[in-house]
Order: C-alpha cells, then structure tokens, then sequence
C-alpha cells in the first residue's frame, strides 16, 4: 500500500512536474484536471483539491459547484500518453462544506458497498474480474440533423470489404460474421496493437494476463487482466479504455465499447467474474452444485432475483439492448449453469482449487460506470445470501436450442433501456437499504438516462423506418 508520502517522494525524486488527476462522472467517463507539483501535499490526500462540478453529468448545479478531489495513492503511475513526464492519480470525491464524501461520486459507492459487506459480517472482500470485449475501426463517421441520419463504420478486416479495391490490394483475409475466435495472422490484422496495449497497461500497474481477437468481424478483441478488489478492479478497468483507446488513436485506428455497433454479427460485453473472501480464505467453493457453496448459491440467487433491476446499471444504454438478443451468444435468459456460455449466469469450472471458485454474470457491458456496476451487483448478491433466495434448478442445456414452450419457463431480461429504469424503479430497495445507494442517487440516474438518452432516441427516425415506411 503506497502513502501520501510515497508518492511525494516519488514526485521529489524523479522530478515530475505536471500531476494528471482523474476522476469519473456518473455515467462512466474518466474527467481530469493536471496541476504544477506545487499545487500537491499531504493534505491533497485527505482534504482534497478543489475543482468546479457544475459542469460535470449528474453531479452539481453551479449554485453549489465547490467540490474537491482526494487523491488515492495506491493508483499513481506515469501516464504514456503525455510528452511530458506526468503522473496520473485517481480520485474520489468530497464535499468541502461538510468533509463529507459526495454521495453521487461513484468511487465513493464503491467504497461504500465494501463497507455495507464487511458490517454484515459475510465477508471483508469481494473480488471482481471484468471481462470488456471492444471494436477496433478504421474510420467512423457519423451525424444527426434535422434531415439526415447515418452512421458509417469502417475496418481493415470487415467481412464487407471483401469486394472492395484497396490501395495496395484487397488480399481477401477477412474475418466471417461470428468467426472471429480465434484465427492466425494475416487474417487476425490486430496482434501488434493489442500486444502494444497489453504491455503499456502493465507498465500503468494493470496485472495482465492475455490478449486475442473475439468472436465478431470488424476488429472485435478483448484484452484480459486479473481479477483485484472491487475498487482496484473498476480502476484497473478504467486504466484498460484509456490505455486501448489511446494506443488505438496511435496507430491511426479508433475503439468502442459501444455493445452493438455491427449489425448482423456479436456484440460486446463485459461478462463479471465475482466472489467473496473473509480473512484470506474463498467462500463460494463448497460440496453444492457445481463445488458452490450455499452461500454462493444464494449469492447467484441474488442476482437472478433483481438482474431486470441491475441491468438498468449494468446496462445503462439503450444500444445496450440490441446486444442482448436471441441468436448472438448473448445472455438472454435469467438463469444460472455451470460452464454454461449460454446462461446469464455462468459458475466456470476451475478444478479442485476452491480460491478459484467463483460465478460469471454475463450480462454486462463496458458502457457502464465499474463502479457503480460493481457496487450494484455486490448489493445483489448480499440480498440473495441474507435472505436465503435460492436460484433454483441450473440449466444445463444448450438455452439456445431450447423449444419456444421451454423458454416460456425461463425468465428473461429487459428489451429496452426504459423497461430496465422502469425494473430499477420498482425494485431498488437493495441498493438504498443498505446505505450503498441513496434514493437521490437512484432519482438522479434514471431521470437522467430518461431524458438525456431514452427519450432522445425516442423523438429521432431511424433510417430503417425509411425503409420500412417511406412508401406508405
């Protein structure tokens, strides 16, 4: 565990300048402010330094704009990306009338939801290994206006430039829709780049572990990292889309996380890797299904209960939803088996070793704020243990071949972002009852998601309505 200390140390010793301090808003994007050395002491780490949030999504209004940001120790390293040497350090967000920690600042939910599992006495930690799946493009573009609406999407290994005439000659190596897992170079056209941001996020102190190209065409990759503490974990995360996106825009390529940016192929998700731990010791594994504990199980049981709930955070976009569709290895369906892609709900098989116990909700993705998802399932999962809900029977079929009579029995998730704030409406309770989440907080999201993105889509044509109506 670095110190204040430590790292002013650090900033004497190698003679840094120009501190990077970064931030997220509620809906999931990195903020920073960078200030002369100067501008840093002990007391930044306690007390903060202060910045204006009126302009920042969902926090303040500029009557009471004054916040500050209390800089983390444990998470400064040399930021890459700046020509000048410039140390990056993460924040979390206070109020400087009151001292208090700001309640709509998502690190600081984190760090609440750690508290919430250690007063229950369940455990002391909880681990989280997120899985973010993303598209590497050549080109896009673009635009909406009062007569016109486009997107176009562009990539060197798109299955739709086959036929097309390149500079140097199209040599036919293009990955077909859904046969991206894993093939060789030349027609995996993405080793150098994803090796390149595999290394920089190590040197940025992200524990990796691989790199390989994913399952749809146009440049779909995903990069893995170990599992960590739910803070570090979302910070890890957080360090892994600035780091692709970076080393993309390098190499004159840019990345998205955006879950469904192809039509016709797979999208991207962030499946969730989770478990508890109390004192150093794992406390999922057990002689249940699967070699679950009960715990484990009521663990699982939570997160079926409330997933319509959760995804209104976990999936917090409405391009989320075109993702999770039938056909596309996306989970669909709300139930839980083991070594089951095919479930929401995945218990993977790690063999005798009970540290690797664990469960994967595969529902999410990579647009939503780490923090917030983390905490959010965390409550969950503790709801399922407290009272006891059992997950009932696994499903350990192929849910994708299921007749239409079996899948009536299963229940499945939301078809829309509105049904998903309209689900997170109505149960919530697990969130705001164990102090995690306030009611203001959940007000605040879903009145934001309604009318900056719901609603927004809603008075837009599409352009296939163009297709499908114009003639009528």
């Amino acid at each position: 565990m670095a110190t204040a200390q430590d790292v002013l140390k650090r900033i004497r010793d190698e003679k840094i300048q120009m501190i990077d301090l970064k931030f997220i808003d509620t809906p999931g994007t990195w903020q920073h402010l960078t200030v002369y050395y100067d501008q840093i002491d002990e007391s930044s780490f306690t007390s903060g330094v202060p910045f204006d949030g009126s302009s920042i999504r969902g926090w303040k209004g500029i009557e009471e704009s004054d916040m500050t940001m209390v800089l983390d120790p444990n998470t400064a390293w040399i930021d890459p990306f700046m020509k000048e040497p410039t140390l990056s350090i993460i924040c979390s967000i206070k109020e400087p009338r009151t001292g208090e920690w700001y309640n709509r600042c998502p690190r600081v939910i984190a760090q609440k939801a750690i508290d919430y599992l250690a007063s229950t006495g369940l455990g002391d930690t909880a681990y989280f290994g997120p899985e973010a799946e993303f598209f590497i493009f050549d080109d896009v573009r673009y635009d909406q206006t009062a007569n016109e609406g486009y997107y176009h999407l562009d990539s060197v290994e798109g299955r739709w430039n086959t036929g097309r005439k390149e500079e140097k000659g199209n040599l036919g190596y293009k990955t077909r829709f859904k046969e991206g897992y894993f093939p060789v170079p030349p027609t995996d056209t993405f080793q150098d780049i994803r090796t390149e941001m595999l290394l920089t996020m190590a040197a940025c102190g992200v524990p990796i572990e691989k790199q390989h190209h994913e399952v749809a065409t146009g440049g779909q990759c995903e990069l893995g990292f170990r599992f960590g503490k739910l803070i570090e974990a979302a910070d890890w995360l957080m360090t892994y889309k600035y780091v692709i996106k970076n080393v993309a825009r390098k190499y004159g390529k840019t990345v998205t996380f955006m879950p469904k940016p192809i039509f016709g192929d797979n999208g991207s998700g962030m499946h969730c890797h989770q478990s508890i731990w109390n004192k150093g010791q794992p406390l999922f594994a057990g002689d249940k299904y699967a070699g679950m504990s009960e715990m484990g199980l009521y663990y699982i049981g939570g997160i079926l209960k409330h997933a319509p709930a959760l995804l209104g955070i976990t999936n917090p976009t409405t391009n989320s939803y075109k993702r999770l569709v039938p056909g596309y290895e996306a989970p669909v369906n709300l139930a839980y088996s083991q070594g089951n892609r095919s479930a929401s709900v995945r218990i993977p098989l790690t063999g005798d070793n009970p540290k690797a116990k664990r469960l994967e909700f595969r529902c999410p993705d990579a647009t939503s704020n780490p923090y917030l998802a983390f905490a959010a399932m965390l409550c969950a999962g503790i709801d399922g243990i407290k009272n006891k809900i059992h997950p009932g029977e696994p499903l350990d079929k192929n849910i994708y071949e299921l007749s239409p009579e079996e899948l009536s029995k299963i229940p499945s998730t939301p078809g829309s972002l509105e049904l998903a704030l309209e689900a997170l409406e109505n149960d919530h309770a697990f969130l705001t009852e164990t102090g995690v989440f306030t009611e203001d907080f959940i007000r605040n999201w879903i009145d934001y998601k309604i009318a900056n993105e719901v609603k927004q889509m809603q008075l837009r044509p599409h352009p296939y309505e163009f297709f499908l109506y114009y003639d009528c």
